[in-house]
C-alpha cells in the first residue's frame, strides 16, 4: 500500500482566499479544477479538509467572550475583529456542511473533483464531545456525562427534567473546553449513536481524521470522569476496536487518523487505526535532539513507524519556519517526507508562513511567501515523484561510526526505498550543523553482485561504488551540514 501524503487545508480560510484571489465568491461546489490539478502535480494522495463541520452560535459566543483567545488572535491578526471569530471547529453543532461553504452537495462535489483526480478526502471527527449547540443536549441529554447538582467544569441542561449539570469536555491535563460538552462513553446508547456519526461522516469521505481519540479509552475515560459516576456496567471491549470494525465492513478502504499521544498510540494501532500521531518525533526534531530522533526511529518496529503520521506543523504547532532555520527547515521536511508511513503537509507551511492563527479564526493574516521555503519544498515533491519513496518497500537503516571516537554517526538518519529489481533510492539526511561521516548497512537482494551509480537527486554527487565493498562493509558517508540527499542506485 502506498504511504498517504496528506495536505491540511483549513476549510473556511482557504474557500475565503480562494475567492479574494479569482474575485468572485467560491464555495466547495465551485473550486477551480487547477486547485486540484496542483495538489495532483505535487504528488499528494488526500487532502484534509480541517474545519468544514457546522458551528452554533452558543459556541462563536464563547469564543467571543474568551479575552485570552483574543490576544491570541490579535498576535495572529493585526486587525481582529470580533466578528472574526467563527468559533472552534472542535465544538461542532452537527456533522453537515453550512450552506456558506457549499452544503451537503458542494462537499459531494468537491470529493468527486478530488477522486477524479485521484485524491482522497479526509474529514474531522471528533469522538469526545460535542458543541454546545449539539441537538442532543435537549433530545437526549443523557448520552453527555453529568450531575445532579452543580459542580465545577459543568453548565446547566436547560429545559432538561429532572435537572441536570452536563460536564464541559476536558483533556485531564488542562482546564475544560468551556464551548463543548463530554459525551459519555460508559453508556451503551451514546457508543452506538456514536458509531452511527461515524458511519454517516465515512458516507461522504474517504477517510477520517480523529480528534484527541485517545481520551474515549476505557481506562484514559475512567480516570478521567470518575468523579462523576455511570451506573452502567463498564464497557467490555473498547470503542475503537468496535467503531472501527464495523465501519471497515461497510467501508473497507476508508482511512482512520488518530490524533494521539502519552505513548498510547501502538495501542491505538492495535485497535485498528491505520495511522497514529507520532508527535514524539516532532517534539525532537523542533528540539534539535539529533541523536534523540535516531533513536527514537531506531527504537520502533518498523510497523509502528509505517503506521505513524510525521508532521512539521498542524493546525495545533507553532509555524516551524519559526522554530528552524531555512537549512534545518529542509532537512526536517525531507527526514518527514523520506519516511515510511502518512506524510502530513500543513497549509501555509509550503510557503514560509510564520503566524499560527487560532483554529475559532474564521480568516488570516496574508503572509508574505518566503521564496527559499517554498522552492525546497518544490525540489523535496518533485524529488520524491523520480523516486521510490513512499511506494516501494522501506528499510530504516542503522547509520554506525565511520571510525572511534567519531559520534558524528548519530546525527545521520538513512532510509532505502526499493520499488524495482536492480534499482534502489537511499534517502540521507543530516541533522547537524556541521559534516558527519558513518557506513551505513544497505538491505539489497545481490548487492555484491554488481557495481552500483549512486547519484544524488537533491545534488550534483554522482558516484560508482564496488557491490562487494558494500556488502563487506557497508556504504561510506561523509555528509555535509544539514543536507537533505536522495541517492538513486542502479547498476553501474
Amino acid at each position: 500500500m502506498a504511504h498517504p501524503l496528506v495536505y491540511e487545508l483549513n476549510a473556511r480560510h482557504w474557500l475565503r482566499e480562494l475567492s479574494t484571489r479569482i474575485g468572485q465568491r467560491v464555495t466547495l461546489d465551485s473550486v477551480p479544477e487547477t486547485e486540484i490539478k496542483t495538489w495532483e502535480r505535487l504528488g499528494f494522495s488526500h487532502v484534509w479538509l480541517m474545519g468544514i463541520w457546522e458551528i452554533g452560535p452558543l459556541a462563536r459566543q464563547v469564543a467571543r467572550q474568551n479575552h485570552a483567545l483574543h490576544e491570541l488572535c490579535r498576535e495572529a491578526l493585526p486587525d481582529f475583529h470580533i466578528d472574526d471569530l467563527s468559533g472552534s471547529p472542535f465544538a461542532m453543532a452537527r456533522y453537515k456542511v453550512p450552506r456558506e461553504l457549499g452544503g451537503a452537495s458542494g462537499l459531494k462535489t468537491f470529493r468527486r473533483q478530488l477522486n477524479r483526480r485521484g485524491l482522497g478526502l479526509v474529514l474531522d471527527f471528533v469522538p469526545n464531545h460535542a458543541g454546545l449547540d449539539h441537538p442532543w443536549i435537549r433530545s437526549h441529554p443523557h448520552r453527555f456525562v453529568q450531575s445532579p447538582a452543580p459542580a465545577p467544569g459543568t453548565f446547566r441542561a436547560e429545559g432538561a427534567k429532572p435537572e441536570r449539570w452536563l460536564a464541559h469536555g476536558r483533556d485531564p491535563n488542562f482546564p475544560p473546553w468551556n464551548d463543548t460538552v463530554q459525551l459519555d462513553y460508559r453508556r451503551a446508547e451514546t457508543r452506538a449513536a456514536i458509531v452511527d456519526e461515524l458511519l454517516s461522516v465515512l458516507e461522504r469521505c474517504d477517510g477520517v481524521r480523529c480528534d484527541m481519540a485517545m481520551l474515549v479509552l476505557n481506562d484514559v475515560f475512567e480516570r478521567t470522569w470518575s468523579q462523576f459516576p455511570c451506573h452502567e456496567p463498564a464497557p467490555a471491549r473498547e470503542f475503537w476496536a468496535e467503531a472501527i470494525a464495523r465501519c471497515k465492513q461497510r467501508h473497507p478502504h476508508s482511512l482512520f487518523l488518530a490524533e494521539a499521544y502519552w505513548d498510547l498510540e501502538e495501542r491505538m494501532q492495535n485497535l485498528g487505526f491505520d495511522y497514529t500521531y507520532d508527535k514524539r518525533l516532532y517534539d525532537r526534531l523542533v528540539a534539535r535532539d539529533n541523536p534523540g530522533v535516531q533513536r527514537h526511529l531506531a527504537s520502533q518496529a518498523p510497523a509502528f513507524t509505517a503506521a505513524s503520521a510525521h508532521f512539521l506543523e498542524n493546525h495545533d504547532e507553532i509555524r516551524i519556519t519559526t522554530l528552524l532555520s531555512p537549512s534545518e527547515h529542509r532537512c526536517a521536511a525531507w527526514l518527514m517526507l523520506a519516511l515510511p508511513g502518512l506524510r502530513l503537509i500543513h497549509d501555509g507551511q509550503m510557503q514560509g508562513f510564520c503566524l499560527r492563527t487560532p483554529v475559532q479564526l474564521g480568516r488570516r493574516w496574508q503572509e508574505a511567501i518566503q521564496p527559499q521555503i517554498q522552492s525546497a519544498y518544490a525540489e523535496l515533491l518533485a524529488a520524491l515523484r523520480r523516486s521510490a519513496i513512499g511506494t516501494g518497500e522501506p528499510h530504516l537503516l542503522a547509520p554506525r561510526p565511520a571510525w572511534p571516537d567519531n559520534p558524528t554517526w548519530q546525527n545521520i538518519v538513512a532510509i532505502q526505498w526499493q520499488a524495482l529489481p536492480r534499482k534502489f533510492d537511499l534517502a540521507v539526511v543530516n541533522l547537524a550543523s556541521h559534516r558527519c561521516q558513518c557506513y551505513i548497512p544497505l538491505v539489497v537482494p545481490q548487492l555484491e553482485r554488481y557495481n552500483w551509480r549512486m547519484r544524488d537527486l537533491l545534488g550534483t554527487e554522482d558516484y560508482e561504488r564496488v557491490g562487494d565493498d558494500l556488502h563487506r562493509q557497508g556504504l561510506y558517508l561523509d555528509v555535509p551540514p544539514h543536507a537533505a540527499q536522495l541517492f538513486h542506485f542502479n547498476p553501474a
